[in-house]
């Protein structure tokens, strides 16, 4: 997947933050294609939190990226998605 124009970025991180959730799975589409895994990570639980149709390749892909972090780092992640969900 080529990189999308930045400006396409903001405008999606922009729709998923005001409760868009195709806009959230685009976002993390995105992350996944780039292997990307902190904002990867966030932006699945954005996308899940919203309640975009996620697939089980999603849902694997954020387990794989899980499995990678220490329990500090996951702790620190989750509050950040906390954070960010509560605007």
């Amino acid at each position: 997947m080529p990189h999308q124009p930045r400006a396409k970025t903001v405008d999606l991180n922009q729709r998923a933050s005001h409760g868009d959730a195709a806009a959230a799975l685009a976002l993390l589409e995105q992350s996944m294609a780039r292997g990307h895994q902190r904002i990867g990570l966030l932006r699945y639980l954005r996308a899940r939190c919203l309640g975009a149709m996620l697939e089980v390749r999603h849902h694997d892909y954020a387990q794989r990226v899980t499995a990678r972090l220490s329990e500090t780092a996951l702790a620190c992640l989750a509050q950040e998605a906390q954070r960010r969900h509560q605007g």
